[in-house]
């Protein structure tokens, strides 16, 4: 699972790591995500408050543009209703893997659900990306256009560590991905099929099943990574 990181300062020196990295602080989902994110050195309270923000505004609007209740979403998307009235009411910050799950339920592009209202032309600079990071840190995605500036497309720069390897869950029918390595090795696994790939070569599969990103060799791995949505 991935954690929303947003990258807005330098990095400062990471605090000791908690025993679990899965492991619920009393005081609430909310405040054990932000302490994460100052362990890790990325992001500050304002900007990840703002993330917060933006998608429980989206979440709800998505929602009841549909016509669907809590309990309808709960059950597309696999999130419980609790964990979705917490996201609409900006009492959590939600992972990644839960944030594509209802964008599955929902039927709309993962990217939606992050940004506000798409503008005549966007612009994103580097150091305002919104960093996708897993827990151990072995597995970032950075995304390389706006979010919401091309609906029905989305373009990542993956980074996978030596050894490392990444599950992804099955995004909503018909969706596909490209997949361009840059540096390193990357073995991809869709379904039953497993297939390695060196810089220079590229991919194209359906990712509305089972897939995971390995890099099996001893240096970082760099990919692109394209996602397509059918509408």
């Amino acid at each position: 699972m991935l954690e929303i990181l947003v990258k807005r300062t330098p990095a400062r020196p990471a605090a000791a790591a908690p025993a679990k990295e899965t492991a619920r602080e009393p005081k609430g989902e909310e405040k054990a995500s932000r302490s994460r994110a100052v362990e890790k050195g990325i992001g500050d309270e304002v900007g990840a408050a703002d993330l917060a923000r933006r998608v429980a505004d989206n979440l709800r609007s998505k929602r009841k543009a549909r016509g669907l209740s809590l309990d309808d979403l709960a059950r597309a998307s696999g999130v419980s209703r609790a964990a979705l009235s917490q996201i609409e009411t900006c009492k959590t910050n939600p992972t990644v893997g839960v944030l594509w799950k209802i964008a599955t339920g929902l039927a709309v592009p993962f990217a939606e659900l992050l940004d506000a209202t798409p503008q005549p032309f966007a612009v994103l600079r580097r150091h305002e990306a919104q960093v996708l990071r897993s827990p151990d840190g072995k597995f970032e995605s950075r995304p390389l256009v706006p979010a919401g500036a091309t609906p029905l497309v989305e373009l990542y720069e993956l980074k996978l560590a030596p050894r490392s390897a990444h599950a992804a869950e099955p995004h909503s029918p018909g969706t596909r991905e490209i997949i361009v390595v840059l540096t390193g090795q990357v073995r991809m696994r869709v379904g039953d099929d497993v297939v390695d790939l060196q810089a220079g070569d590229s991919m194209a599969f359906e990712a509305d099943k089972p897939h995971a990103y390995e890099n099996p060799g001893p240096t970082d791995a760099r990919c692109h990574n394209v996602i397509r949505y059918e509408r």
